[in-house]
């Protein structure tokens, strides 16, 4: 049997969670450490109140779509039962009508030099600085730099994050 571990927001630390994944192939520990930083109260309450270290490369964004629509956000560890492999390592609840955040949404990928964010044809697309990325399913890719805010789907989202890497 395995043994379970916490929720990434359960353990003890500096404030910010890492998230599922941190640590395993894709960003070196010689890699900048990037963080998402939620900009509103529901950006906030996704991400349990915390910062979260993007640990995996892809990390993979997305609208959690079991459960009630009103749920909390939720990450990997604390939705995922089984051994079936998670589409996101964050998931959002989206209670607007319409969604702002698909499914599958947007990713943040390390590519040796940069971290790029890349929208996986979502509806809506991704705002990054003012800048529309992708959006009616047609993606799109977009370099990211320290201090980027991200708003991910329409400018009404609630979901506003800033980019920061150290």
């Amino acid at each position: 049997m395995r043994s379970r571990r916490p929720p990434a927001h359960t353990r003890e630390g500096s404030g910010a969670r890492s998230a599922p994944g941190a640590g395993r192939a894709g960003i070196s520990s010689t890699s900048p450490r990037a963080t998402l930083i939620p900009l509103t109260p529901e950006a906030a309450a996704a991400l349990a109140g915390h910062d979260v270290t993007l640990g995996e490369s892809p990390f993979r964004v997305g609208r959690d779509s079991r459960g009630p629509r009103n749920a909390a956000g939720r990450t990997i560890a604390e939705r995922r039962k089984g051994e079936r492999r998670p589409t996101n390592e964050l998931y959002l609840p989206d209670r607007s009508e319409p969604v702002n955040v698909s499914r599958e949404h947007l990713m943040i990928q390390h590519n040796g030099t940069s971290y790029v964010l890349i929208d996986r044809q979502s509806v809506c697309g991704t705002i990054v600085e003012g800048a529309e990325v992708g959006g009616r399913g047609r993606g799109g890719a977009v370099p990211l730099k320290d201090g980027d805010v991200i708003i991910v789907g329409t400018s009404s989202s609630p979901y506003i994050f800033k980019f920061r890497v150290r």
